[in-house]
């Protein structure tokens, strides 16, 4: 199975994603950001990136708009890491979603952040059918997160 990745512009890599994440580490969520924290799997060192925590029937999600990033691949490996918003951090582990879990989380993740991720989906929004939201699963990777 190939895996997707659409790389950030220039605008998104030194522009929009650390203002996000500079916000975020200030203590300022936008739109429910974090800041990421997974430990690269073949560094150990800390990698940093801002994501949507998307909070959904009672559990918590993250959703990889882009794919298969460096930070779905390094916690595919370490089945941890860490959200940090301001000063605090919580330590999490994660547990990948299979496809057929995740056309209701996809839908009320669009329904919140298409405006910022639209563009990652393919034409696929909120409102889509689940045919369509099912089409897109395999390229989305879903985490659930717990304590």
């Amino acid at each position: 199975m190939e895996e997707r990745f659409q790389e950030p512009g220039w605008f998104t890599k030194h522009v929009f994603n650390p203002a996000v994440a500079g916000l975020t580490r200030l203590g300022i969520s936008v739109a429910g950001s974090r800041v990421l924290e997974v430990r690269g799997r073949k560094s150990g060192e800390w990698r940093r990136t801002p994501v949507n925590l998307l909070d959904f029937e009672g559990e918590r999600y993250l959703v990889a708009p882009r794919g298969t990033t460096q930070w779905v691949r390094n916690i595919r490996v370490s089945g941890r890491g860490r959200l940090a918003l301001g000063r605090g951090a919580e330590d999490f582990e994660a547990m990948e979603l299979a496809d057929d879990e995740k056309p209701e989380l996809l839908r009320a993740y669009l329904k919140k952040w298409k405006w910022e991720v639209g563009a990652f989906f393919g034409g696929v929004g909120p409102d889509a059918p689940e045919e369509e939201l099912r089409r897109i699963a395999s390229d989305h990777p879903v985490f659930r997160i717990s304590h």
